[in-house]
């Protein structure tokens, strides 16, 4: 948009508004409310509500706001007697086929339709014709259907189409009989309910919500995601103790997000009322035996005893502490206290599959938020699938490149359906994204890279000058697949290509919830994680305190790691492989329980709120390292107080400094972290190429196209206990009949989790 301003005159009043701005957006930011139900800010234009209409000055009949961009000495009226006939009508002609059932719709107190019709009062009915009635139906097991209720406004394919790009919804027949439907009847996509979120009326609904309580019921807390790392706001609905919903809909939060959130952060609640919550402490007294339920201070007493007695006997480097990259800040920074502060052990880290500390160690430019990518000129994204593993960023890169005519370059081993958007794609061999990454910082390497990589020295080229070429932002998008050293490089990258207009920007893209901010926490800072030390022989490890566990993946590689501890306690929510081997279980809080923080992928340090009181005896996992802490000899002196954990953060973690939890109060403002910013190559140049020399000149490349959903529907610890997620699991079977729920008509065995 144009930064010259232009003087437009709304309502009598005089405003100098940006050239080119959508007048609907002008108006309705001047305070001059303007009707709409098609329109849909950053969104392809629909105009077929026909609600916004307004008078403009030498034109010679009502106009859209929504199609009409500011001109200089536009004369504009909002209100007025002709403007309301013509709305007044329209919206009759909008009730036409719309059934009045107000007070059994899951929408009623939300509806954009309702409140209108409400404001107003006093609308006639005037038509006769037979109602287009349609029977309620599902149309995955996520999304329920009422098309009668439908008013065409086609926010929903818009947004299937621009935001996830995947056309699964979309508007059939003619004239009065048009319905929004899909093919065949069954939705066959990422599930992520978007549709439903920005539907105005009824139409389409969260079918695991529907008719449990009215939305006025619920008591709504804004918080932080905690299943990606893209960090989306959103708030939680509970009644009674109980979440019974998550939206992100703009009248309760308005985050980095918009309205925008996946099937994990829309459907994945249900986890945190499950019945097989961890309800008590629990002590195994000997090897072998049962876990055997305690009251808090007996588990806690145990607990300290058992890591004295093997600090006495084998020193303190015999303790490990690890925590997960799911807790918050305050739970990983109290961690890290008691690790660094009292244990005094150099074994401490987390969960995480990789570490990108030689990332943030060789950071040469600021991180991009989701709004830089959605207006970024290129976007360089070098590995990992951002559509199935960070939502929010797939949905940004794909209006980048469809609504803002960006250039996306991908590098990639597999042909994700993000390729559908590239303009240069360069399809590697599986485990040679490195050999690109040193071949982008010098043209001299174009030859060995694309040996190793299976390309052409050409592509590699036209990914460079795509860069080169670039007038405004450049996003470069960091994925797990390249090494330490190509991480150092990449993130050196900017001084390679610097030049007037042209500014970069880093979007790291970790796999949870809080990976950056367990390495701003500094447990990232062990060279070899605790696990990899206790499979190794003659291991100096005894005792492991966990808060959260290792991913089944991580256990499998190191089968009998576990059973090598003379004691191991775990914090955890459900019980599972880790908790298994445990000689003390100990119940902790979920993310809806507690207050702290998340720190997402692009360093926003956002809040998470307390929605319901922690579930049986569970306890912040802060809290509970604390309260160890005390019982060992040292008191931190947080007083149960989660916003004196982040002071101590800001004190004691520079790129936090300065933050407090008042300042984080608002989510359409997120506050990043200062990360420290400087060049240096550090020979990392040369052991990569050694890398890329060893790397084989030949192997298979992937061709196929992963299913949608092949990561999004992987069962995990927390989606495990959905059961929507069972049968998107095992392929969304189609019931027999779309009258009734899915969940009613199949059954599926039950999937071994890959993945916490």
């Amino acid at each position: 948009m144009s930064t010259d301003l232009v003087k437009v005159t709304i309502n009598g009043k005089d405003f100098q508004v940006a050239k080119g701005a959508r007048l609907i957006d002008v108006c309705r930011e001047k305070g001059f409310d303007i009707p709409s139900f098609c329109y849909y800010a950053d969104l392809a234009l629909q105009a077929s509500c026909r609600m916004c209409l307004v008078r403009i000055e030498k034109m010679p009949k009502l106009q859209t706001s929504c199609t009409i961009t500011c001109t200089d000495g536009m004369i504009v009226t909002t209100q007025s007697e002709e403007i309301e006939k013509a709305q007044r009508g329209m919206t009759e002609f909008l009730l036409a086929n719309h059934p009045l059932d107000c007070p059994v719709c899951d929408r009623g107190g939300e509806c954009e339709l309702q409140e209108m019709t409400f404001d107003w009062g006093g609308l006639e009915e005037r038509f006769t014709e037979r109602k287009n009635y349609h029977a309620e139906r599902y149309l995955s097991p996520m999304v329920a259907n009422d098309p009668q209720r439908c008013i065409l406004c086609k926010r929903c394919t818009r947004v299937c189409d621009e935001w996830m790009g995947e056309d699964a919804i979309e508007a059939g027949g003619r004239g009065a009989h048009t319905v929004i439907g899909t093919y065949l009847g069954w939705l066959d996509c990422s599930q992520c309910g978007n549709c439903i979120e920005v539907c105005p009326t009824g139409t389409l609904l969260d079918a695991t919500y529907r008719h449990q309580t009215r939305p006025w019921e619920l008591a709504q807390n804004i918080t932080t995601c905690n299943f990606c790392s893209d960090g989306c706001q959103m708030s939680l609905g509970s009644r009674g103790g109980e979440v019974l919903r998550s939206v992100a809909r703009d009248r309760y939060v308005n985050g980095i997000n918009g309205e925008f959130l996946c099937v994990k952060g829309r459907f994945g609640h249900p986890f945190i009322n499950h019945d097989e919550r961890i309800r008590t402490p629990m002590i195994r007294y000997k090897k072998g035996g049962k876990l055997i339920p305690a009251t808090w201070d007996e588990a806690i007493r145990h607990v300290a005893e058992r890591l004295d007695a093997v600090a006495d006997e084998h020193g303190r480097n015999a303790i490990g502490v690890v925590g997960s990259p799911r807790l918050t800040n305050e739970a990983l920074h109290v961690l890290h206290k008691f690790a660094t502060e009292l244990v005094g052990t150099e074994n401490y880290t987390t969960t995480d599959r990789f570490s990108l500390k030689s990332f943030f160690n060789n950071l040469s430019a600021p991180l991009a938020t989701p709004r830089d990518i959605r207006y970024a000129k290129t976007i360089l994204q070098i590995g990992g699938d951002p559509g199935e593993l960070q939502p929010l960023t797939g949905k940004a890169v794909r209006q980048a490149v469809r609504n803002g005519g960006a250039t996306l370059v991908l590098v990639n081993s597999v042909p994700i359906r993000l390729r559908e958007q590239a303009k240069v794609f360069l399809h590697v061999r599986p485990g040679t994204e490195d050999a690109i990454v040193l071949a982008l910082t010098d043209s001299a390497d174009d030859k060995l890279a694309a040996q190793k990589a299976g390309l052409d020295a050409e592509a590699i080229d036209a990914a460079r000058q795509a860069i080169a070429n670039t007038t405004g932002d450049v996003v470069i998008l960091v994925s797990h697949e390249i090494s330490n050293e190509a991480q150092a490089i990449i993130a050196q990258l900017p001084s390679v290509f610097a030049a007037e207009g042209r500014r970069f920007l880093f979007h790291p893209l970790p796999f949870y919830n809080n990976s950056i901010g367990a390495h701003d926490m500094g447990m990232m800072d062990a060279a070899t994680s605790p696990l990899h030390l206790l499979a190794a022989t003659g291991s100096d490890i005894r005792a492991l305190y966990m808060a959260g566990s290792f991913l089944p993946e991580q256990l499998a590689e190191h089968e009998d790691a576990l059973s090598r501890l003379d004691f191991l306690v775990v914090q955890e929510l459900f019980e599972n492989e880790t908790t298994a081997a445990a000689d003390v279980v100990l119940p902790a809080a979920s993310y809806a329980e507690q207050d702290g923080t998340f720190t997402n992928n692009s360093g926003l340090v956002q809040r998470v709120r307390q929605s319901i009181p922690p579930l049986h005896q569970s306890k912040p996992d802060w809290m509970i390292t604390a309260q160890l802490a005390k019982e060992l000899g040292m008191d931190f002196g947080y007083e149960m107080s989660a916003s004196a954990v982040f002071r101590d953060i800001a004190k004691n973690v520079p790129a936090y400094s300065e933050m407090s939890y008042p300042k984080l109060k608002d989510e359409t403002n997120p506050v990043q972290a200062r990360y420290a910013i400087g060049f240096s190559d550090s020979g990392n140049t040369d052991v990569l190429r050694s890398r890329v020399e060893a790397l084989p000149d030949n192997g298979e490349k992937i061709n196929v196209t992963p299913d949608v959903g092949v990561e999004l529907f992987r069962l995990g610890m927390l989606t495990d206990k959905v059961s929507q997620f069972h049968l998107l699991a095992s392929g969304n079977p189609r019931p027999e009949t779309t009258a009734i729920s899915p969940l009613y008509q199949i059954t599926v065995e039950a999937k071994r989790r890959d993945a916490a």
